[in-house]
């Protein structure tokens, strides 16, 4: 798996894409590329789980959603990540 943070500011330019932006999500998540992903409940920021080790996909994925690059929108880690303790269904 790998995880994106991101962190948000108090531009409000970030919100016109984000229709669009949960949408390509959504889309992600029915091919199985995204395992799940939202916003954290201060709006500081998201978490994205992607169900893929492969880098690459997830780059590609942030280049192809305008929203990672909106003003207020700020990718502050791509990284792989494991579950250490608990599992998560469908995952091996």
């Amino acid at each position: 798996m790998i995880a994106v943070t991101l962190s948000f500011s108090d531009d409000p330019a970030r919100l016109e894409l984000r229709p669009a932006h949960r949408e390509r999500a959504a889309a992600l998540h029915e091919r199985g590329v995204l395992l799940a992903g939202g916003p954290f409940a201060d709006q500081s920021g998201a978490l994205l789980l992607f169900s893929t080790d492969d880098l690459a996909v997830v780059e590609a994925a942030i280049a192809d959603d305008p929203y990672y690059s909106a003003p207020g929108v700020q990718v502050v880690t791509v990284q792989p990540w494991t579950v250490a303790t608990g599992a998560i269904p469908g995952q091996a």
